[in-house]
């Protein structure tokens, strides 16, 4: 019996456009700690390393030292917020869920292999009505490792039913494209997500532009 095809999706910025819901609930803390709100078009490219990195950028752009533990309350207001906030603004990126019915149609399953918290991600992908779409959904927690630690990927993959030998990576950002690497499978860079470094100039397998393109990109490896 051969092994189910896995395509893993990072989450903010590859399968949902989750940016709105997390700058406002950074600039609820900052505004609690009396610092101007972080422009959203500032701030895209912030976002991928978690709620904790994302708090101390916001803190960076102010100019503002905070203490470990300043930065651990803020998380906590901060995941607090988000929380009873999280589908309010973020929706799937253009094309998602044709795709998806394309590749299953075709074989293949999913999982999802994200730096959120992975109780966060459950919680994103049931109200937008995608959890039941994905076989595994695993965030920083999970396993107690991150990206671009090729572990969580491995773990995500297992978990999922497939092996690394049958599996794709899908992402928007240095670590999805590091992951795999060192995980040693596959990469599909999107261009429309969340990276200071553009997509392109990671050299991921396959680049895209659009949803509508993941369906070909995922099929022209042989796996």
């Amino acid at each position: 019996m051969t092994s189910a095809r896995i395509v893993v999706f990072d989450l903010d910025g590859t399968l949902v456009d989750t940016a709105p819901d997390l700058i406002n609930a950074l600039n609820y803390v900052l505004d609690r700690e009396g610092l101007p709100p972080v422009p959203l078009h500032a701030a895209r490219n912030m976002i991928g390393a978690g709620a904790r990195k994302l708090i101390e950028r916001g803190l960076e752009l102010e100019g503002r030292f905070a203490s470990v533990e300043d930065v651990s309350r803020l998380t906590v207001d901060f995941i607090d917020y988000y929380a009873a906030h999280i589908a309010d603004a973020s929706r799937p990126f253009d094309g998602l869920e044709a795709a998806l019915d394309d590749l299953q149609s075709a074989g293949y399953r999913f999982a999802v292999c994200t730096n959120k918290l992975e109780w966060l991600s459950k919680l994103l992908l049931e109200q937008l009505g995608l959890s039941s779409r994905f076989s595994a959904i695993c965030g920083a927690d999970t396993f107690g490792v991150s990206k671009p630690d090729p572990v969580i990927l491995q773990q995500t993959v297992a978990r999922a039913g497939g092996h690394l030998a049958s599996a794709i990576m899908v992402g928007d950002a240095g670590p999805d494209i590091g992951v795999a690497r060192r995980a040693g499978i596959p990469v599909i860079g999107v261009e429309f997500g969340y990276t200071e470094v553009p997509m392109a100039e990671l050299k991921p397998d396959r680049l895209i532009n659009h949803m509508s393109e993941l369906p070909a990109a995922v099929q022209s490896f042989k796996i």
